[in-house]
């Protein structure tokens, strides 16, 4: 049986690499970012198009799946605009990447796959076009679950929380039970050689991290694993948390602590002040080889050709708007799981 996989927003290819190793065959990801495709080819083996995919014809959609017995669409629309530190309704809407979960469907309706997949934020099921999304599945034949994944509980080191849905033409499909195994921060990232802040480690150019200004060191310094700015002394507060307003926010200024998972990984991770992405010993931030281990990419995973003239904002970017591997891995299985099973009944 032929089974073609074709990944929108494909971004640098963390859902392409995880459907992989689950043994599907992902023949090509659409983005619309060029300084993802080196990344996406030359990991994955799979064509990278660069395209606007509100424009990209169903002609060409058809020409990828030639010859295939099974058509698998899969994608993660880009999700800051329906996450929660988007918080007015007024800047999402005026946001362009609203309408792409409109044109996933648009596609999913002329390409009629076997299969869908679409991942992204819980936030996501608060809002209509999420709704529209699954009643224009229901309309087009599917059999359709989603659930609020927290990536922890299927063992990845991150309790990064995703919305993953499943679509088949073929029966009922699920997504496999998590395996409650728990990776911890320290089972990632633990073994990697020590850096200071604003180093990289010679012997490997993704291993390092952004400067920390005097202040933020002086922070970094004072600050717990697992504990907020408000172990620090009061000279080194900033004006916001000084104020009622801002005495809410503990998630940032933070270490991590190395016998749990990390938080969601976003694509600011190298910075100190977005998040707890203090280290939980060294005083600095997340180097972007701990990032990419913490979203389960591959040691060998190769960002840029050259990626040690690439900036570390890019590529925190492109690691950060990733689907973890190991989360598309387990769509994957799940994917492989249900097409065993209607194989069976058809038998």
């Amino acid at each position: 049986m032929e089974i073609k996989v074709v990944d929108l927003f494909c971004g640098v290819g963390g859902l392409t690499c995880g459907l992989k190793k689950s043994g599907l065959n992902v023949v090509a990801g659409i983005d619309n970012d060029s300084t993802c495709k080196f990344a996406y080819e030359y990991n994955n083996k799979a064509k990278f198009i660069e395209a606007d995919i509100s424009k990209f014809s169903s002609e060409e959609f058809n020409s990828l799946y030639k010859g295939a017995d099974i058509k698998i669409l899969v994608g993660c629309a880009p999700c800051q605009t329906f996450s929660s530190h988007t918080k007015k309704n007024k800047e999402r809407i005026k946001d362009k990447k609203w309408t792409l979960l409109d044109s996933f469907s648009e596609h999913i309706n002329k390409v009629q796959p076997d299969i869908v997949s679409m991942e992204n934020v819980p936030e996501l099921m608060k809002f209509d076009i999420f709704t529209n999304f699954c009643k224009n599945l229901k309309k087009q034949g599917y059999n359709t679950s989603y659930q609020v994944v927290n990536c922890a509980e299927y063992g990845m080191p991150q309790r990064r929380k995703r919305l993953v849905l499943l679509a088949s033409k073929l029966g009922s499909i699920a997504l496999i039970p998590p395996s409650k195994k728990i990776k911890t921060l320290a089972d990632a990232i633990k073994g990697l050689p020590a850096l200071k802040n604003g180093q990289s480690d010679k012997k490997d150019p993704l291993h390092r991290c952004a400067g920390l200004t005097e202040i933020n060191l002086k922070r970094i310094r004072q600050s717990k694993p697992g504990g907020t700015w408000r172990d620090w002394d009061e000279e080194l507060l900033p004006n916001c948390y000084r104020k009622a307003s801002g005495q809410s926010y503990s998630s940032v200024y933070g270490r991590m602590k190395w016998d749990q998972p990390s938080p969601t990984m976003t694509t600011q991770f190298f910075s100190f002040g977005t998040g707890r992405f203090g280290h939980p010993e060294q005083d600095r931030a997340l180097s972007l080889r701990e990032g990419a281990l913490l979203q389960t990419f591959p040691k060998k995973y190769k960002f840029f050709q050259n990626e040690e003239n690439m900036s570390i904002c890019v590529i925190s970017r492109h690691i950060g708007n990733a689907v973890p591997v190991d989360l598309g891995k387990i769509i994957g299985e799940s994917i492989n799981n249900h097409l065993r099973e209607v194989g069976s009944d058809g038998e």
